[in-house]
């Protein structure tokens, strides 16, 4: 398996992706889509081929052990993470992707780029765990809502 990175996160100023010069023209058409999905390589933490497929309970309201496929975690057997961002600018000659927020750390790998559009990506019948059906079911509402008193670590 190969993946090749299209570009970087950057967050100077603000938060975007850099994307290389021989990847800009995928960018075309890309403006007017409100949201997009930013398929990257966590590659500061170290771990790609982990094998941890068990935690100890990570959320606060959650199970006392948790599988790495019931997380979000970045510790993954790939490292590879998937976030929907939403959209602010597209800037296609400099290559440069405007968003409102990403949590991916400066100088990121990028690997993919996807426009967000409901008929592949919204889910109405939204079904999860109790212990998390309190969080937001919106991105929109996740700014407000308190992630730290989430996580158990």
């Amino acid at each position: 398996m190969q993946c090749t990175s299209i570009g970087i996160v950057s967050k100077a100023g603000d938060f975007s992706l850099l994307i290389d010069e021989p990847y800009r023209k995928g960018l075309v058409g890309l403006e007017g889509f409100g949201h997009v999905l930013v398929v990257w390589y966590a590659d500061k933490i170290g771990n790609a081929g982990s094998n941890h497929m068990l935690f100890g309970k990570p959320y606060t309201n959650g199970p006392e052990q948790i599988g790495v496929f019931a997380t979000r975690s970045p510790y993954r057997p790939n490292s590879i993470c998937i976030s929907v961002a939403q959209l602010v600018s597209v800037g296609i000659e400099e290559g440069r992707v405007g968003l409102a927020w990403l949590d991916a750390e400066m100088g990121t790998p990028i690997l993919d780029l996807k426009p967000y559009h409901g008929s592949e990506d919204r889910v109405r019948d939204l079904v999860m765990p109790s212990w998390c059906n309190h969080w937001p079911h919106y991105l929109e509402e996740s700014e407000a809502f308190n992630w730290e008193e989430e996580f158990a670590f």
